[in-house]
């Protein structure tokens, strides 16, 4: 028997905050080039990239 559609997105949920995680301690580190990088996987991975990306200070860097 499958997972409940809540179950799934419960999941998705936390599978997207631990890359998040990972992203933004990357972010430190990071030169230009990947902070580029940082915020088109952002974009890509999450509905409200924008916001993190205004929070992370990355709006500069990706225009």
């Amino acid at each position: 028997m499958g997972c409940s559609e809540r179950k799934k997105e419960i999941r998705r949920r936390r599978k997207r905050r631990e890359q998040l995680t990972r992203l933004k301690g990357r972010l430190g580190k990071a030169t230009k080039s990947e902070q580029v990088e940082i915020a088109h996987k952002v974009r890509e991975m999450t509905p409200g990239a924008e916001v993190v990306i205004a929070n992370w200070q990355l709006a500069a860097v990706d225009r």
